[in-house]
């Protein structure tokens, strides 16, 4: 059996060692799942963001989850769409990666990811299913104790997630 699920739900309820934050470079908060995951985990969150500076797209970096039932939240960019020099597939894929290395890193064992660069950066919702469904695949097929979950906030996303993994 695969380790990667899809459900429709808000990421900031799961009960997951970490739950992966879309964040922006300046790790500064703002609106969508940032902003959600910042007002739910309380200010500490915001705390170890500042202290880290900063994140370039297509890496990640990891703080304490606050008050969230996650114990870890990583902070990831994703490319803003028609804004990479065509490099939107590649720093998309490298965003999920890294964060994936970083559970590890971190000997975590389960992750919740959202879905990344499709709200405000515009990237296409089915490629950006695509991409990372197959960079998870392709991870955990050599790392096979890691639980991924991909939390879907609407339906749109939730059946483009589910479809890739049927």
């Amino acid at each position: 059996m695969e380790n990667i699920r899809v459900i429709k739900g808000d990421i900031t309820k799961q009960a997951v060692d970490a739950i992966v934050n879309a964040a922006n470079s300046e790790l500064k908060g703002g609106g969508g799942v940032d902003g959600a995951i910042h007002r739910a985990g309380g200010p500490t969150i915001m705390e170890a963001c500042r202290k880290i500076g900063e994140c370039p797209t297509g890496n990640a970096v990891i703080t304490a989850g606050g008050n969230l039932p996650a114990k870890f939240v990583i902070h990831t960019v994703g490319p803003i769409w028609g804004n990479e020099n065509g490099e939107e597939k590649k720093l998309l894929a490298s965003a999920y990666h890294q964060s994936l290395l970083l559970a590890l890193k971190n000997n975590l064992k389960s992750i919740a990811f959202p879905n990344i660069s499709t709200g405000v950066y515009g990237f296409p919702k089915d490629l950006a299913a695509n991409i990372a469904i197959q960079t998870t695949r392709d991870f955990i097929k050599f790392h096979t104790t890691l639980h991924v979950t991909f939390v879907c906030f609407d339906d749109e996303n939730y059946l483009l997630y589910k479809n890739q993994l049927d």
